[in-house]
């Protein structure tokens, strides 16, 4: 008999579309590493590494167990198990490792921010739940479950609510995770070349992985925070980058490019131009000058030139952000681009301050386009029309066939999927969305 984790979605994932559309909330990424990876992350138990459990929306689940080989997805909880640790994905423990809620113990539900962030559970009450009841309505209720169990305890930490807390806690989240590289044993070292001509400020702080490249007349300044790049990434000359940052492997910066603290980028990106406190998921390009700044771009998305975001309105007030189309007071002073998977823009975009575009969308404007573009749409400077699932479907298969990458059968179920659900979510569409 043995516990187990268990990482749940819960329905707060609405509010964080149009980025879980093509992923589960588990497999966001803040910080380095993606929060599934930091809930599981722990030294390798005697028996072996501790089994990954993931409960996802059903429409996803195919394409999880695809991405995650090691992950048992949307499984009841096992026989074997003698209790159940329910964590909710969205919930950022505070701290390193080891102050991840522990699995054993007594019956309780963990609360941050008014919300479940897990819950403890015998195996015996856990196995009348599945992934479907934990995203019903507002479930999971927290004043609910503390009555239920009777035991409440506080969670440290944060909620991830919407795309900006992604930003709002890269920072963070990066710090955290250099810590616990070298916590596991991964020292920091310049595995890779760096050219002569490149300069190392705080060179204890910066990590270069095998095969990557610094070439001449770049910058690492890690004097205010560590700076992680992975394998086979190539930092081209006259770059600036300023920790904490995060290239993950196998992506090419630009020359000339200016990142700034509090970025992730990759893997298996191109960027260039300015980029400042954003995320940047893996197979996107922003390659071009513009300024993208704290900004959250999905996989496969191309920023074309010259593209730019506002992220701060010029009455420096909270920036109101249309998630699904309806505008949410953030209470951030600062919020730049949200973008979901397969989306792009052409040359000269200008986005707003708090734009949102949706999945496979195409921003083909001269003029600012609306705070919000949703999933699907075609938008120019005079028309805003639907975007064929079918041509969006061979777009994505020459785009990923470019970088190796097939589209999976299941990932096109999902695509077909989204096409069906957006019209359900996103309120402010000016069209029908496509039959899928």
């Amino acid at each position: 008999m043995h516990a187990v984790r268990i990482l749940f979605e819960d329905a707060g994932f609405r509010n964080l579309l149009p980025l879980v559309w093509w992923r589960s909330v588990g497999e966001l990424r803040c910080g380095r590493r993606r929060l599934l990876r930091k809930h599981f992350a722990a030294p390798a138990e005697p028996g072996g590494p501790e089994p990954v459990y993931l409960w996802v929306r059903d429409m996803l689940a195919d394409v999880v167990a695809e991405r995650n080989s090691d992950a048992h997805v949307n499984v009841p909880v096992p026989a074997s198990a003698a209790s159940v640790l329910l964590v909710n994905a969205r919930y950022l423990f505070g701290g390193d490792i080891a102050s991840r809620p522990a699995v054993a113990g007594p019956p309780a539900v963990g609360v941050c921010g008014g919300q479940v962030a897990w819950l403890r559970l015998s195996a015996q009450s856990a196995r009348a739940l599945d992934p479907d009841m934990l995203l019903a309505g507002d479930a999971p209720d927290a004043e609910a479950w503390a009555s239920r169990i009777g035991r409440r305890e506080e969670a440290p930490g944060s909620m991830i609510d919407y795309p900006w807390d992604i930003v709002r806690h890269n920072h963070e989240q990066m710090m955290l995770d250099w810590n616990a590289a070298i916590a596991a044993g991964g020292r920091p070292a310049i595995e890779g070349r760096v050219y002569d001509g490149a300069y190392l400020l705080e060179p204890g702080s910066i990590h270069v992985g095998k095969g990557s490249v610094v070439k001449p007349c770049t910058v690492l300044d890690a004097e205010k925070g560590p700076i992680w790049i992975g394998d086979g990434v190539t930092i081209s000359p006259n770059c600036t980058i300023q920790g904490p940052v995060a290239i993950c492997h196998g992506t090419l910066i630009q020359p000339g490019a200016c990142i700034h603290e509090g970025t992730t980028i990759g893997p298996v990106c191109k960027v260039g131009g300015e980029v400042e406190e954003s995320v940047i998921w893996g197979y996107s390009n922003k390659q071009h000058d513009g300024f993208l700044g704290h900004a959250v771009l999905g996989a496969w998305i191309n920023i074309a030139a010259d593209s730019i975001n506002s992220d701060l309105k010029n009455t420096y007030g909270p920036v109101r952000v249309p998630i699904n189309g309806v505008e949410v007071d953030s209470g951030q002073k600062f919020v730049g681009l949200t973008m979901g998977d397969h989306s792009k823009s052409s040359i000269n975009a200008s986005f707003s301050t708090g734009s949102v575009v949706g999945f496979c969308a195409n921003v083909v404007c001269n003029a600012f386009p609306p705070k919000f573009v949703p999933s699907f749409c075609w938008l120019t400077d005079t028309e805003r029309r639907a975007y064929d699932v079918e041509k969006g479907l061979e777009v994505a298969r020459t785009v990923m066939a470019r970088r190796k990458v097939t589209l999976t059968a299941a990932e096109e179920r999902l695509f077909h999927a989204i096409a069906a659900e957006c019209r359900n979510v996103e309120a402010a569409a000016a069209f029908d969305p496509p039959e899928a």
